[in-house]
């Protein structure tokens, strides 16, 4: 344990620490009124329930941070028939939340298989390529993984959960790029997933039929929210209310306004609305530097891996926290559709959590890896001296 500590990224990990902190506090600050005038049940409810995610989230760190990176590919093959297997018996058995068959509810916890297989997708696709690295000449060989994708984004789609789809598609895409795979085929893969695209749309246009459910539709009607503030507009307009009465400095914490229901689930989808009401857009400016910080240095430890396995897992990561910071910021600003995208380290939920929490254990182990290779290479040149 004594080498993981030592050799552990120490910017990268008090920076998620301080993340992790502020969010908790701002679960709590933005989610007490709505859980005690809208679920009857103690303010402190989603405080404790976030408390209980970190301190579990911390302990699972602490035990798989100590297993090589080749071991979570190992594993992660069993994990993806698993969560594969989840997935279709959501759509045979499952009972729709928020009109969206997504979630097993178990009582005491609700398991979101898809948001766990972005996060071990990121890991069976390293290993995967790191196996076959020998045969990826073949062009079958190397889109192995772009077909088991498409396969289980079809199975998403179908829940439907638009957000985690398109986050899942992008993840596979850059792993896929960043592979060592020829770039020939890279292009040609490209060249066809675009082909493939235009003939499905062609067919979905010429069938007049829509993959889209009416409610998924309303949602690509995004811009001017405030003319709809009392129909489909009403979240992201009380949004932008929420940023006007914080202005630069805030109003407070605690004192926010939209989160007297107003906001539905401020302690979600909208909890940056909520950070900038109450602390202000200086604040918020801050948590967007070091959103930016922390994918630098997740970059930095990719670059810096030995293995293409590591360098994958961490650019997989990267893009894994990016585009959830992306689509749930650019959808409270109106720049795209809400999709119910949770934003990184902030946003109240136990499934995600975890698997941020686990993302980022990958990266950290990659760089203790990194760690342990120098070293063993300074201590053979000092015996050869």
């Amino acid at each position: 344990m004594k080498k993981v500590i030592k050799y552990l990224d120490k910017p990268l990990f008090f920076m998620t620490l301080l993340l992790f902190i502020v969010g908790l506090v701002m679960v709590f600050s933005s989610s007490n009124v709505t859980a005690y005038m809208s679920h009857a049940v103690s303010p402190y409810n989603y405080f404790i329930k976030q408390a209980f995610i970190l301190v579990t989230g911390f302990i699972i760190f602490l035990f798989m941070v100590n297993f090589n990176t080749k071991l979570y590919g190992i594993v992660s093959w069993l994990l993806l028939f698993v969560i594969g297997g989840s997935l279709i018996i959501l759509l045979i058995m499952g009972e729709a939340q928020n009109q969206a068959v997504s979630w097993f509810d178990f009582g005491f916890f609700s398991f979101q298989p898809s948001e766990f297989l972005k996060v071990i997708f990121i890991v069976w696709m390293a290993r995967y390529y790191e196996v076959n690295e020998k045969k990826l000449k073949s062009f079958v060989v190397s889109i192995i993984p772009i077909a088991i994708a498409a396969g289980l984004t079809l199975l998403i789609l179908m829940q439907p959960d638009l957000g985690t789809a398109i986050i899942f598609m992008f993840i596979v895409a850059a792993i896929f790029l960043a592979s060592p795979v020829p770039r020939k085929i890279k292009v040609e893969t490209c060249f066809c997933a675009a082909i493939l695209g235009m003939l499905l749309a062609f067919a979905l246009v010429a069938s007049g039929k829509n993959i889209f459910q009416a409610r998924q539709m309303e949602r690509f009607n995004f811009t001017r929210p405030c003319d709809r503030l009392f129909t489909t507009g009403s979240q992201v307009c009380n949004g932008y209310i929420a940023i006007n009465n914080g202005g630069l400095t805030g109003v407070g914490l605690g004192n926010s306004t939209q989160k007297y229901l107003y906001l539905p689930e401020p302690y979600t989808d909208f909890i940056f609305a909520v950070i900038i009401e109450e602390l202000g857009l200086v604040t918020g400016i801050a948590i967007i530097i070091f959103y930016i910080l922390v994918l630098m240095r997740i970059l930095v430890i990719g670059k810096r891996s030995y293995t293409n396995r590591g360098a994958m897992i961490c650019y997989g990561v990267a893009v894994y926290i990016f585009c959830h910071i992306a689509v749930n910021l650019m959808g409270l600003f109106g720049l795209m559709p809400m999709t119910g995208v949770p934003l990184p380290f902030m946003s109240y939920g136990g499934s995600f959590t975890w698997c941020l929490i686990a993302a980022l254990t990958f990266v950290q182990r990659v760089s203790v890896e990194t760690g342990v290779r120098g070293n063993v290479k300074k201590r053979k040149k000092i015996k050869k001296k």
